[in-house]
């Protein structure tokens, strides 16, 4: 009977490295192709750019492997102690770093049902790390940009969303990342908020920046970036206008907009009951959401309502009440609640009863005022988008508020030198600058 090898992957970027170690593999049984999932791998880096039916598709046919199973966790753990294998083989790449924890735990397992583990040289001169960044710098389509954040939904338990209003504030979102032990915590996608958009022109949050102003701007970050982007579409204006705008917002690759049940001229809802807030009919923002459904081409883009109940000073069952219909009539693929107070004890309520009725419809949340709470306990809540709504523009005023004030209090910009970048970093961050 031959023996039984498994070999863990992700197999994203086909390269000869991981040709080699299939092959390596195979030299010493049946090989078991131990696929991770997209779950598996957004919890700890980027979403794969191939889904798994599409990596699955790719591995199984290639010559030396005998069975293609999904690893549903970073850790090899579980399936080992599943299919009992007689090898595991790795590469030796992970005797350092952070998957050095990883390496422990694989040949503690493997010692308990007594097989071996194989390490294979890493392949010189060839990774898939290098490879990721030669093609995220050739950049990506509008298409594929689109169906990301669906992907994104299904595959983590929290997705996290950070305002931008550039192409700088965009670079950011797109590029930085904080390691935290097997974990590369980075932001998901982004959020072109009216807010900020306004504040950035020197406009009230009125809705006075109009889509195609917007757009411009938008177009600045599709640019430079990758990751996918929710759009604040306010009120989604007119019936008749919003189905222009979801045809625009999808045919540039914007993954999804949200708008809001108000009418009027627009106030900030965090203004909240201080000023006039007019929420819309049930039938007729079902009617604007049903419209803007029927005008989309794709299945992927997603027209997500927000609703203002508790903005307004109405009851978590007004919101409900409003937001089953949202789904049920007018076709919502999503449901953003919003509120202003500082305890998030409305919102916990709001997602608990929703989702028992609605269990698979995403909630988005903007914990603006309730920022205390962590992701973990508002995906324990059951809040599966969370948007940090404006942050990046109010940390870049009073830096750049104390940047001037001290060029005004001293005469010169030497004293100033300790709040700004190195001007050979900022030349450097853009990419094509040298």
């Amino acid at each position: 009977m031959k023996k039984r090898v498994y070999l863990g992957m992700i197999a994203d970027i086909m390269h000869p490295g991981l040709i080699n170690i299939i092959n390596e593999g195979a030299k010493y049984g049946d090989l078991i192709i131990g696929l991770f999932t997209d779950k598996a791998i957004a919890q700890h880096k980027r979403l794969p750019y191939l889904t798994y039916e599409q990596r699955k598709n790719v591995v199984e046919n290639i010559k030396g492997v005998a069975e293609v199973v999904p690893q549903e966790e970073w850790s090899y753990a579980a399936n080992l102690r599943l299919l009992k294998p007689d090898y595991m083989i790795h590469g030796d790449d992970w005797k350092t770093g952070p998957d050095r924890e990883l390496r422990d735990e694989a040949f503690k397992v493997m010692e308990e049902l007594g097989g071996e583990v194989i390490e294979i040289p890493y392949t010189k001169g060839i990774d898939s790390s290098s490879l990721e960044k030669e093609i995220k710098g050739i950049g990506t389509t509008p298409d594929v940009r689109l169906k990301t954040l669906r992907r994104l939904i299904d595959a983590k338990q929290v997705v996290r969303i950070l305002e931008v209003h550039d192409g700088l504030s965009g670079l950011i979102c797109e590029n930085l990342q904080v390691k935290s032990g097997f974990y590369n915590e980075a932001f998901d996608g982004m959020w072109s908020s009216s807010l900020t958009d306004s504040t950035s022109k020197g406009k009230p949050d009125i809705e006075a920046v109009d889509l195609t102003t917007r757009m411009q701007d938008l177009t600045n970050i599709l640019e430079c970036t990758t990751k996918p982007i929710i759009y604040d579409g306010d009120t989604g204006g007119k019936l008749e206008h919003f189905v222009f705008t979801v045809r625009t917002l999808e045919r540039n690759g914007i993954s999804a907009v949200i708008i809001e049940d108000k009418v009027g001229l627009k106030k900030n809802s965090l203004f909240g009951t201080d000023a006039i807030q007019q929420q819309d009919d049930i039938e007729h923002f079902c009617q604007k959401i049903r419209a803007g459904k029927n005008v989309q081409v794709t299945k992927e883009f997603m027209i997500i309502a927000r609703c203002e109940s508790l903005i307004a000073g109405k009851s978590v069952d007004d919101a409900l009440e409003r937001c089953r219909a949202y789904v049920e009539e007018g076709g919502a693929d999503g449901i953003m609640i919003h509120s202003k107070e500082k305890t998030g004890e409305d919102i916990r309520e709001f997602c608990r009863r929703f989702h028992g009725v609605h269990p698979y419809v995403p909630i988005v949340a903007v914990p603006t005022t309730y920022n205390h709470l962590r992701e973990e306990e508002l995906a324990q809540w059951g809040i599966k988008v969370v948007i940090y709504a404006n942050h990046m523009l109010r940390a870049a005023y009073p830096a750049m508020v104390k940047v001037a004030t001290s060029i005004l209090e001293n005469h010169r910009s030497y004293d100033a030198n300790d709040l700004c970048m190195p001007i050979k970093q900022i030349l450097e961050l853009i990419p094509g600058t040298k």
